[in-house]
């Protein structure tokens, strides 16, 4: 039998959208594919490193903290991911802005909460919401060395409503989030038989 599909999943916090892939993807059969899920994170604090484990799987931890530059740490990370032979490296909650040293090595995809090119960096949500326009959104993108620039490859429209509050506005850009990126990923797996149960 073929190896599993590994997609390495790149994350820095509480690690929903990781548990979401690991609910979605991980040790399931599609057709003749197997998929499994490696999750890596920069922050051995992460509350998504013990999720993982409730999931039986272990994280692969890099702390940038250790690294004395930027690009030590992401000339690290690439060569732990080429050791692992992923499949696909998805960032999702990835809180880093990667060098070349990282991109030129490495194909990857990014989950962002906005509709690009609008609102870039950390603090999309916010700007997003506090913008005065009607929708908000999330978008799936190729990483490159501008940080959130890449080719988009998706994108999900999040309206904002009369009297919508902060909370409840992250709360949808999460659920867009929960099943963009899923959809995103079986069509670059070509798992496109399991789109309809995504």
């Amino acid at each position: 039998m073929a190896r599993p599909l590994t997609v390495a999943v790149l994350f820095s916090g509480r690690g929903s959208n990781l548990e979401n892939l690991i609910r979605h993807f991980h040790g399931k059969r599609f057709d003749t594919k197997e998929v499994r899920i490696l999750p890596v994170t920069n922050r051995p604090e992460a509350p998504g490193i013990a999720l993982a484990a409730r999931h039986g799987l272990k994280t692969r931890l890099l702390d940038h903290r250790n690294y004395e530059s930027r690009e030590a740490f992401d000339t690290a990370l690439a060569a732990l991911l080429e050791g692992e032979r992923p499949d696909l490296v998805v960032l999702a909650g990835f809180m880093r802005i990667l060098t070349p040293r990282f991109t030129d090595r490495i194909e990857a995809i990014n989950l962002h909460p906005s509709l690009l090119p609008l609102f870039k960096g950390a603090n999309a949500i916010e700007e997003s919401f506090a913008s005065g326009m009607k929708v908000g959104g999330v978008t799936v993108h190729r990483v490159t060395s501008e940080l959130d620039g890449g080719e988009i490859l998706a994108q999900r429209c999040v309206p904002i409503e009369p009297g919508e509050t902060l909370e409840t506005f992250t709360r949808k850009i999460q659920a867009a989030e929960h099943t963009l990126l899923p959809e995103v990923i079986a069509d670059l797996l070509d798992l496109t038989e399991t789109k309809e149960s995504l």
